[in-house]
């Protein structure tokens, strides 16, 4: 063989292993990310909430409990709305219903509006929360799931693992960060609340609440709501999926429920 191919040969054939000593394969264990931190947390509190509300969005304004429905058989719920909502009794106190075209979904309140999204029409409303008189409507692509906001953009969810961004008065989408844990894209994220500088998320069809970095999209913490559901189901077999929190910032106090639940929960994280 040509002495000056076969230097070749072996030159890279040195190159090629030192390369592969270099890169760490994807087994490596200092490659692979940590599961998200486990969130333990107690129940301080429970509080009557209407068996007959197919939840979808829950937050607090001034103290004031606000909650919004959605409306898939009207047979077994009262409807699609937003209202405001008794903590202490549950029941309904003020309230603007959507046509029965409209599937209601998440809900959130921002410069003294409160913004109500729908599930497949890609519609939203925005209502004066004090009077629930409908100031404007508003598009979006893609379905409406969850609703929140950070103190000055909205923040939607749609049911996959994206979480996209609004500015409230043109609507126009800013930007969407996928959302991620140490397994890659984690989907189903539905109804959302802003608590002291992180997103926290229902995963719909599970007993889980995310808590997710809104800068990165990781998921930073994971709170096992198993026995509350366990508990709730036994007591009340028609309760569905857990959907709703709720941060009451003049407390600092967090509430969950769920769709068609007859409890309400005010819990605490340890």
């Amino acid at each position: 063989m040509n002495k000056k191919i076969l230097f070749m040969a072996m030159t890279l054939a040195a190159v090629y292993s030192c390369n592969n000593e270099d890169e760490p394969s994807d087994s490596d264990p200092s490659k692979q990310e940590s599961p998200p931190a486990t969130i333990t947390f107690s129940i301080v509190n429970q509080y009557p909430h209407n068996p007959a509300s197919f939840t979808q969005g829950l937050t607090f304004h001034n103290g004031q409990l606000y909650e919004s429905t959605g409306s898939p058989e009207d047979s077994i719920n009262n409807g699609s709305w937003l209202g405001t909502v008794d903590l202490q009794t549950g029941r309904i106190e003020k309230k603007v219903q959507l046509g029965k075209e409209f599937f209601g979904e998440g809900m959130t309140i921002l410069n003294d509006k409160a913004y109500y999204i729908t599930w497949t029409t890609n519609k939203g409303f925005v209502y004066d929360v004090k009077t629930f008189k409908k100031q404007n409507e508003f598009t979006y692509p893609g379905e409406g799931w969850g609703l929140a906001n950070d103190g000055k953009n909205l923040i939607m969810s749609n049911g996959t693992n994206n979480l996209s961004f609004f500015q409230p008065d043109s609507m126009r989408m800013i930007q969407t960060i996928s959302v991620t844990d140490n397994n890659g894209p984690v989907g189903n994220l539905n109804e959302l609340e802003f608590i002291n500088g992180y997103l926290y998320a229902n995963q719909w069809q599970t007993p889980y609440i995310l808590k997710i970095d809104p800068v990165t999209g990781k998921v930073a913490g994971k709170m096992d709501c198993s026995k509350i559901v366990t508990d709730i189901k036994s007591k009340s077999p028609r309760s569905d999926y857990m959907n709703g929190i709720a941060y009451d910032d003049s407390t600092q106090k967090i509430y969950i429920t769920g769709k068609l639940w007859p409890a309400l929960f005010e819990i605490r994280l340890q």
